[in-house]
């Protein structure tokens, strides 16, 4: 294997590897499309987070770790970005980040905002649910 196929192929397990995490905990990313059809499929749990938001990365652990409960195996998890997915933010009214918010039956059930206590961000979702 040359330099340039060594690069190549490291750089893409590293990429892979970064991602493990986010998949392994059943949160996916936005996406329109997906979105909608996990909607029709059951409860929906949304995060609405930032890169740079310190509340955002508090919240995270919590939700991995709901989204890898079994019990929740048919609820789905998204993560919308405050910064690129503006068009949910307008169809939802989400004026800011470090919101986690439940859909049931395509409809909001539970708006959380700003919590990072992990008991709170659970027991807020679950009784929506």
């Amino acid at each position: 294997m040359n330099r340039r196929q060594f690069l190549i192929t490291s750089t893409a397990i590293g990429l892979g590897v970064a991602a493990l995490p986010a998949l392994a905990a059943g949160v996916k990313p936005y996406d329109a499309e997906s979105f909608a059809k996990a909607l029709a499929a059951g409860p929906v749990v949304v995060h609405v987070h930032a890169e740079w938001c310190p509340v955002c990365k508090a919240q995270q652990p919590a939700l991995e770790k709901l989204s890898t409960d079994a019990k929740l195996s048919k609820v789905g998890f998204v993560r919308v970005n405050f910064d690129k997915d503006k068009d949910f933010l307008r169809a939802h009214r989400v004026a800011n980040q470090s919101v986690i918010v439940v859909f049931k039956g395509g409809k909001e059930v539970a708006r959380l905002s700003g919590l990072t206590d992990p008991a709170l961000i659970s027991d807020g979702v679950l009784k929506a649910l």
